[in-house]
């Protein structure tokens, strides 16, 4: 599996599906997957039973579903871009992340 470049909390967008051109915010990374979830976006329903020993009700519950790692871009914070990250070194030897279409730092 290819390395992940997006990390948690960084704002994404959907390139391709029913969401597309949408963005949110990366709450869970599933690394072992390849996947992605993403807040508010990627709805789905579930058809819960009730619960009483956890006093839950049944019914039809929205959630969100994770999105595979390619069908998302980050959103670069400078030029509002979608884009994928590069890495570079710096002076110091630290390890950083920047947008590729504007060469500023995440």
């Amino acid at each position: 599996m290819s390395r992940m470049k997006i990390k948690q909390n960084d704002k994404v967008m959907i390139i391709s599906g029913k969401d597309k051109t949408k963005i949110g915010k990366g709450l869970k990374i599933y690394h072992n997957k390849g996947k992605v979830l993403v807040e508010g976006l990627n709805k789905i329903k579930r058809h819960v039973k009730p619960n009483p020993y956890k006093q839950e009700q049944g019914g039809i519950k929205d959630a969100e579903a994770p999105l595979h790692i390619s069908n998302v871009r980050v959103v670069c914070d400078a030029c509002a871009n979608p884009t994928k990250p590069g890495f570079k070194v710096t002076a110091d030897g630290e390890k950083v992340r920047y947008c590729k279409k504007c060469e500023e730092n995440f």
